[in-house]
Parts: C-alpha cells; sequence; structure tokens
C-alpha cells in the first residue's frame, strides 16, 4: 500500500505543478482546466473525510493542502480567461461560494459536525463549477469541446464515488449519500462505454480507457456497499480513487488535444 500511495503522491505533484498549471491557450484548455476544479471540489472534500477516519493522515492532509491551492490558482486563471459575461458571473460566484468551503476546509480538526457542513458546502461548489464548464463547452461548440467535458466529468465522479464512501464510513453520510453514490457508479459507468464508441478509432484513446476499464474493475469492488464501516476499505477506496484519477488525467488530456477525432 505504501508504494500504491507513493506513486499516487507523485502524480499529484506533477498535476499541481505541471499541466493544471499552464497558461489557458483556448477554449478546449479551458474546459479541462475548468472539468479540474468539479473534481477538486469532491477530492477537498475526500481527503478531509480521510482526515477525520484517520485513514493516511498524513498524505490526506497533503492532498487537501495541495488541492485547495491548485483550486485557487486554477479559479483566478479562469475568471482572467472568461469569455463572456455570463461565464464571468458564474465563476464570481463561485469564488464567493468557494471561500466559504475552503474556510471550513482549513478551520480546525475535522469532526462529525464540520464534516456535515464540508459535505453540503461541497455540493455547492460542484454545481457552480459544474455550470461554468456547461457554458465553456457550449461556447466551444465542437465535439473535442464535448469529449472534454465528458472525460472531465469522470475526473469528478472517480472522487464523487469516493467522497460519498468515506462519508458513510465516518457516519456524517446518509441513505441520501448512499444513493448518491449509487448514481454517480452509473453515471461513470455509463459515459465510459460512449468515451470508447467516440474513440473506438483513436489508439492512445482506446488503450487509456482499457487502462482506466481495468482500474474499474477494482474501483467497483473496492466500493462495494457491504464494506461501508471498515476503515481498511476506505484505505482501498483512498487509493483506488486516485489511479482512477491518474488514468482520466491522462486520457482528457488527449480529448483536449482532439486525438478522439
Amino acid at each position: 500500500m505504501k508504494g500504491i500511495w507513493s506513486i499516487v503522491l507523485a502524480f499529484f505533484l506533477v498535476l499541481a505543478t505541471g499541466e493544471a498549471g499552464a497558461e489557458i491557450t483556448d477554449i478546449h484548455s479551458a474546459i479541462n482546466k475548468a472539468g479540474r476544479q468539479r473534481m477538486l471540489s469532491q477530492r477537498m472534500a475526500k481527503a478531509y473525510f480521510q482526515l477525520g477516519l484517520e485513514v493516511d493522515v498524513e498524505r490526506s492532509r497533503k492532498v487537501l493542502a495541495a488541492s485547495v491551492d491548485l483550486f485557487d490558482r486554477q479559479l483566478a486563471d479562469l475568471k482572467r480567461y472568461a469569455p463572456t459575461a455570463e461565464i464571468r458571473d458564474t465563476y464570481d460566484k463561485l469564488g464567493r461560494s468557494w471561500l466559504a468551503y475552503k474556510d471550513l476546509l482549513l478551520a480546525a480538526s475535522p469532526s462529525p459536525e464540520s464534516g456535515r457542513r464540508v459535505l453540503e458546502a461541497s455540493e455547492g461548489v460542484l454545481a457552480l463549477a459544474q455550470r461554468a464548464t456547461a457554458l465553456l463547452e457550449r461556447q466551444a461548440g465542437t465535439a473535442a469541446g464535448r469529449l472534454t467535458d465528458m472525460a472531465g466529468r469522470q475526473r469528478m465522479l472517480s472522487q464523487r464515488m469516493a467522497k460519498y464512501y468515506q462519508a458513510l464510513v465516518w457516519g456524517v453520510g446518509d441513505a441520501a449519500s448512499a444513493a448518491e453514490l449509487e448514481k454517480s457508479r452509473r453515471e461513470f459507468d455509463g459515459a465510459q462505454q460512449e468515451l470508447a464508441a467516440a474513440g473506438a478509432k483513436a489508439p492512445r484513446i482506446r488503450e487509456g480507457l482499457e487502462l482506466v476499464q481495468q482500474q474499474w474493475i477494482f474501483f467497483q469492488s473496492a466500493l462495494d456497499p457491504r464494506n461501508v464501516r471498515d476503515k481498511r476499505s476506505a484505505l482501498v477506496v483512498a487509493s483506488a480513487s486516485e489511479r482512477i484519477l491518474e488514468e482520466m488525467e491522462n486520457l482528457v488530456g488527449l480529448y483536449e488535444k482532439g486525438a478522439a477525432r
């Protein structure tokens, strides 16, 4: 498990300092970065819940801190780039919602009470990040933009499933959380099939999706609802969700560059 987490941490450091920090050069790179904000909204809550569970505390703390920093930097980039008044207004609203969420994440040691507030706040930030991404995708009006958005949403769903799983293990989730986890699982599975059909003639896309499918089989097994009170399974979900994210991050970059065309 230590070896897996070393890979995960190395990946996150690349994400935080590499392509994620690159300048927005066109509408498709904006969609990629905007979609990453959706993912981070869920990843931060996941890391926060892992701290509450005392699941791999040191690395969960590093993931949370780096995710907060990356969200801040990308939000500034996206505000500068915003090509329409509606998109700028959405990012202004996201900025206000983000400040409240950030305060919760960094205010004090995690507790079940604060965890419930984090769970609620993560949904508000996600909703605005989703709206901004959808507006950018509509602005692009291209097949590459749509596929970049869809693949980027898979990154978010990987973290959303893990977020709800850890919330259930910690006891801050409820029946609605379990329902959202299952809904996200179905959406992820359906989107993978659509992405596979769209990228069937692109070797790099096809190979990447095959790698994701292998990880997805393992991740689904880790998300077994019969294990939601088991902290050992929480550690497995923490690492499996990162492996899925790593593979999807690579794929989104290919879709952004139009590799499926």
